[in-house]
């Protein structure tokens, strides 16, 4: 049992299992029925996705110093309550069900979910 960390929107692995997609807004000009068969996503979930102001910054870094201070500010924006919970709940899953995270971006170490990775292994989760 594992999770795997997905480009939201390509193709799934044959045991990927639900893909949860940590991402700030829906694709754009895609049904909502048709997020899942589409490969973007089953559920929804943008307690794990940075502050509106985040992804700004995330967008605009174009060098590892701004890149470490967006990654600094979404670790604390991962910190709350709401977030953490939601952290701990999702490495304690990896141990009994496969299932995948993700979001848009093409690459992956100028991506959130690069910090989602890194705060899920901290809590001791089966990653693929």
């Amino acid at each position: 049992m594992t999770i795997r960390i997905v480009r939201l929107g390509s193709p799934r692995a044959a045991d990927e299992g639900l893909r949860i997609g940590t991402v700030r807004r829906p694709p754009r000009g895609v049904p909502k029925s048709e997020f899942a068969s589409r490969d973007y996503y089953d559920v929804w979930y943008p307690v794990l996705s940075p502050s509106p102001e985040l992804v700004a910054q995330a967008l605009a870094a174009e060098d590892d110093k701004t890149w470490r201070a967006f990654v600094r500010h979404f670790r604390k924006e991962m910190a709350t309550p709401d977030a953490s919970h939601t952290l701990d709940l999702l490495a304690a899953l990896s141990h009994k069900a496969n299932f995948s995270v993700g979001c848009y971006c093409e690459d992956e170490a100028h991506c959130h979910r690069s910090v989602l990775r890194e705060l899920l292994a901290e809590r001791g989760a089966l990653i693929a």
